[in-house]
């Protein structure tokens, strides 16, 4: 004889809501607009705290003779060199470190005199299999290489989503998409997080999580504007927004709790891109895809095409706001 056990499904919130978002536009509108002028003005005034990657440094390639490399006795070493910013990662094997150190002042004589210290100081538990030096010229090919890559980004998201749905949710998902990526960088000048080549990466991910968000939002909504013909927009896409929560939340706390643990157990190495991307997925993400995406497809006249005499269809069982 078989027992069966059922298991609830875990409900964050219950699957009939039936909140007003539509309301709080007349708000969010403003205080994005606002948040997005502090940060475009933090940005030219603050500016970011570029990495190695976009200025300029030392690489020196290192393998421990020991069968670990201890990263955090060779951080608080290389720190008191007094050489500025200091990164170490662990790639291939646990004995490989890859150690970037800033541009120093003073030309090529001041990166091997910073070079010099760090063999010094490291002695001869480590064995040194490789040196570089990052110019000047090779970082401002990378900034512009990863403004580019972030630009291509953004009008790739406008192409398909102009070609998948109409050009108002193309419009609307860009300028979301343009919203995050301008309170992400300025939240990143305000605390002068790190930026660098994991940053971009960070910025990336940022803009895809919105955008699927978004994307999961509209799809909805252009599902009930075919089913319905005469509900008024304000209401049609509060209905969408409410029919796809259940599936927000879920992917939004479990996403929330993933970075979390990466920040505070992931060590110093991976801490500014998990702090851009609590921020980003978090503060930004999801609220974007509510409060700027949906709302600005009222104002970009979406649904004028439907036809003032059609009927809607009778709303039927399973029209109530499903599972996602």
């Amino acid at each position: 004889m078989r027992f069966h056990r059922s298991i609830p499904l875990l409900r964050l919130i219950p699957d009939d809501t039936k909140f007003d978002f539509m309301r709080f536009r007349r708000i969010s509108f403003p205080l994005s607009a606002i948040a997005s002028i502090a940060a475009i003005v933090l940005f030219f005034s603050h500016g970011l705290n570029f990495g190695i990657d976009f200025v300029g440094g030392t690489l020196l390639e290192v393998q421990s003779k020991s069968e670990a490399a201890d990263l955090a006795k060779m951080r608080a070493t290389l720190g008191g060199l007094g050489l500025g910013e200091v990164q170490l990662q662990q790639f291939g094997t646990p004995r490989d470190v890859l150690i970037r150190v800033s541009q120093q002042p003073g030309g090529e004589k001041a990166q091997q005199a910073a070079l010099a210290k760090i063999k010094e100081a490291l002695g001869d538990e480590v064995t040194y299999r490789q040196e570089a030096v990052v110019g000047p010229r090779i970082s401002t090919e990378l900034l512009a290489y990863s403004a580019i890559g972030l630009m291509t980004a953004i009008f790739g998201i406008l192409v398909y989503l102009w070609f998948r749905f109409e050009w108002q949710f193309a419009l609307g998902a860009m300028v979301a998409n343009v919203h995050d990526l301008v309170l992400t960088i300025g939240f990143m000048s305000l605390f002068q997080i790190d930026f660098d080549l994991a940053s971009i990466a960070a910025l990336l991910t940022i803009l895809g999580y919105s955008l699927n968000d978004t994307v999961v939002i509209y799809d909805r909504i252009r599902e009930l504007l075919r089913r319905y013909k005469r509900m008024p927009i304000p209401e049609l896409l509060n209905q969408s927004i409410n029919s796809t929560m259940t599936r927000s939340v879920n992917t939004h706390v479990t996403v929330t709790l993933a970075l979390l643990a990466m920040y505070f157990f992931g060590g110093h190495a991976i801490h500014s891109f998990t702090a851009t991307m609590l921020f980003g997925v978090v503060l930004v993400g999801t609220y974007t895809s509510v409060f700027i995406a949906a709302p600005l497809l009222i104002y970009f006249g979406v649904g004028s095409f439907r036809s003032a005499t059609a009927e809607d269809e009778p709303e039927p069982q399973s029209a109530a706001p499903r599972k996602a």
